[in-house]
């Protein structure tokens, strides 16, 4: 069993930054992937980033690259988003996300693809 808690959500304006950390607890290996993932009210669960376990390639939604950044401490056990210039747009609920399962490459944008989440974290961004 693993949770997934998340931080580091809030209020800001356009223009803004945040960062979220998400700390993973109970079986987690290096190999473990995690996600960021967002949702608004009445929209399905959106991939927003990941960080492959192995090698450490990004992968973002194409609304975020070049604002955001994420990074993983595999010795913390922590995954992190680092979110810059924030846009309204960027409201939503984010969810860390994780599996212990190897995922291929066409699979890691796939909600139904992780298999622990944690509870959310609301970002805010204020016009």
């Amino acid at each position: 069993q693993v949770n997934l808690e998340e931080a580091g959500g809030g209020l800001v304006q356009t223009g803004g930054s945040l960062r979220l950390s998400c700390a993973a607890s109970g079986r987690v290996s290096s190999r473990f992937s995690m996600a960021w993932f967002r949702q608004v009210p009445g929209k399905e669960r959106e991939f927003v980033a990941t960080i492959r376990p192995t090698g450490g390639h990004t992968y973002y939604l194409d609304s975020v690259k070049g604002r955001f950044t994420i990074a993983r401490d595999n010795a913390k056990n922590a995954l992190y988003l680092q979110m810059n210039s924030l846009e309204p747009e960027d409201t939503a609920v984010y969810y860390c996300a994780g599996t212990a399962r190897g995922l291929i490459l066409s699979s890691i944008r796939r909600a139904s693809e992780y298999d622990y989440w944690g509870r959310g974290t609301q970002v805010t961004v204020s016009s």
